[in-house]
């Protein structure tokens, strides 16, 4: 019995150390976000403001400086990350159905390339993206920058989806078919429910990869009203100084989607486990 009462508090502080360590940096930034310049540059830091300001939001939304406004990059990357979402999340689902339900030539060196295509690094890329997005006449538009995102949002999702797939029973597709259900209605009223939290975790995954994304933006975008969030935090760097609290509170403005876009598919990842398993 003590044994396993130190065991759990063993777990449980270590848990909540990580925990605090993970969410410190996070909580520094919003704090930051919310001082004044005089508070920032103290010499005696402090966790929370002692004068609130929202002075660096403002700045923030308003372009002060950088000269576009705030929703412009905030509408460039919602489309990227939702476009890089839904269609990665469809094209993988069918891939990773398929890798997981039918056996085919070439199937075991097709997902050791999705593995190798994760280790190469994203840098490498640059150049010969850029050359082919220029080629295509897609350099400078937000459909090529797309193509990029969902191109390496895909293999990883495509892994992740068929460990998914296949641990759904066959069984189960063959009752639905024993009840007269055809191979579409099977797949969308017993296959896609189970599979809902893989779907989840790669739609995460996607998002944030499309949202936070600045390498490939930065260099294949050359106008300034189609650059993206993560772009826009460059302009608040400088040769004579750093606004640190627009920066700040920029990047508490980047943080608050991918909350909100987490906690809005969070819930399909806990009813998707058993939804569709069970007839009746």
């Amino acid at each position: 019995m003590k044994r396993s009462l130190v065991r759990r508090i063993v777990l449980n502080g270590t848990g909540l150390l990580v925990f605090v360590f993970a969410v410190f940096p996070v909580f520094w930034m919003a704090s930051t976000a919310f001082k004044p310049n005089n508070e920032i540059f103290s010499t005696t830091p402090k966790p929370f403001p002692s004068h609130p300001t929202l002075e660096h939001f403002d700045l923030v939304l308003n372009g002060g400086i950088a000269e576009v406004s705030f929703w412009e990059y905030f509408r460039n990357s919602a489309i990227l990350a939702l476009v890089t979402v839904v269609v990665s999340s469809l094209l993988a689902l069918l891939a990773a159905t398929a890798v997981a339900r039918f056996r085919f030539r070439f199937r075991t060196t097709f997902l050791i390339m999705l593995l190798v295509v994760q280790m190469v690094p994203l840098e490498a890329l640059v150049i010969p993206l850029f050359l082919d997005l220029k080629k295509l006449d897609l350099l400078n538009t937000l459909p090529g920058l797309a193509m990029v995102y969902i191109g390496f949002a895909v293999p990883f999702a495509i892994w992740m989806l068929r460990g998914f797939v296949a641990a759904v029973p066959r069984e189960l597709e063959e009752a639905a078919a024993i009840d007269g259900a055809g191979p579409v209605r099977t797949f969308f009223k017993v296959m896609l429910p189970l599979v809902a939290p893989g779907l989840v975790a790669t739609s995460i995954f996607s998002f944030i990869t499309a949202w936070n994304e600045f390498i490939f933006a930065f260099t294949f975008l050359d106008d300034q009203e189609k650059y993206t969030l993560p772009i826009m935090l460059q302009f608040f760097f400088g040769r004579s100084g750093n606004a640190w609290g627009p920066i700040m509170a920029a990047s508490t403005l980047l943080t608050i989607p991918v909350i909100a876009f987490f906690l809005i598919v969070q819930r399909r990842m806990v009813s998707g486990l058993t939804a569709g398993a069970v007839k009746g």
